[in-house]
């Protein structure tokens, strides 16, 4: 597995990472055996870049990376999130971002993955009620006590990150980024990131799935999968999508390779570090062979052809959700 600096600030990571939160949460049911299994598989491929939240359960996710890296921490780096509230017990309040619970949630995941140190700490949403230089100011407090070592922002907005980078520097900030979802090439995100030396993490790099071509109808997810109330998963847009997805999975057969194969090579031709989320090492092996494929500016226009921008039908979340987001 190559390697990637991520921003400017000394990080190094796999070049491709691994999401965990299906593994505990938003995809149907889950196996714990087989998430150990497939984060041993991971390291074992070289994956570092390993991708949770305190969210993700609640907390359950990153107990279970807890788990997974007991004895050999230094495997891994380990990136985590905060800025989203939830009580101990894992009953949800709501966006967060004050440098009281962000102090008080770090220990909490500290606690909950076993370890002394967060590799990398985003604010997982901004609160649209707390300056976010408060919030980066409270993260930046946690560097110098060595109880992180970088930090990072989830889906903000140009203007967001300048002013949190000014408080302290940032390594990445994580957003969606795919063939179905290039949104920062747009507003500016992109942009602001490389003017300013900052790493894209690329989470959904497979359109949540869509893209790995596997997807056929909506009917086949669990009641308590996410993806039942994706607007892009839904009546006229899934088949829109999945005319796409057909062109995707043609150019893809024609290189040799699978679909996820080509859209992840995409992500990382753009320059990201993309985690797909996986929970089984069969599909986590696929995924990571991506960083072996290479796209000619041939292949890269054939690309653009069938997936250019906004060509995704429907929006990314629902309308509670996209409210969440630092626009």
């Amino acid at each position: 597995m190559k390697t990637r600096a991520l921003g400017g600030q000394g990080l190094t990571v796999s070049a491709e990472g691994l999401g965990l939160m299906g593994m505990s949460a938003h995809y149907g049911a889950t196996d714990e055996t087989e998430s150990l299994a497939t984060i041993d598989r991971a390291l074992e491929l070289g994956v570092t870049l390993m991708d949770t939240a305190e969210g993700y359960g609640p907390f359950r996710n990153e107990q279970l990376l807890g788990k997974a890296l007991a004895g050999r921490r230094e495997a891994a780096v380990v990136a985590t999130k905060t800025g989203v509230e939830f009580t101990d017990d894992g009953a949800f309040v709501g966006h967060n971002g004050t440098p009281d619970y962000i102090r008080r949630s770090a220990e909490r995941s500290l606690r909950h993955l076993g370890t002394d140190r967060i590799d990398l700490y985003y604010l997982h949403r901004v609160d649209p009620n707390v300056p976010v230089e408060e919030s980066v100011g409270a993260m930046a407090e946690l560097v110098a006590a060595g109880k992180v070592r970088h930090i990072g922002l989830c889906e903000a907005a140009p203007a967001t990150v300048r002013r949190a980078h000014a408080v302290h520097p940032l390594a990445a900030v994580q957003t969606e980024y795919s063939l179905f979802e290039r949104g920062v090439e747009q507003n500016g995100v992109l942009d602001t990131l490389n003017e300013l030396g900052i790493g894209l993490v690329a989470y959904a790099p497979l359109g949540r799935g869509f893209l790995s071509g596997a997807i056929t109808t909506p009917e086949s997810f669990a009641p308590d999968d996410f993806r039942r109330t994706d607007p892009r998963f839904q009546g006229e847009n899934f088949d829109r999508n999945l005319a796409v997805v057909e062109q995707v999975r043609l150019l893809a057969a024609e290189k040799g390779v699978t679909p996820s194969q080509l859209a992840l090579a995409w992500t990382l031709s753009r320059g990201a570090v993309p985690i797909p989320g996986t929970k089984r090492r069969r599909y986590l092996e696929e995924n990571t062979a991506a960083t072996a494929v290479t796209l000619s500016d041939a292949d890269l226009a054939r690309i653009e052809a069938v997936a250019p921008l906004g060509v995704a039908a429907g929006e990314r979340y629902a309308p509670e959700l996209m409210g969440s987001l630092n626009g």
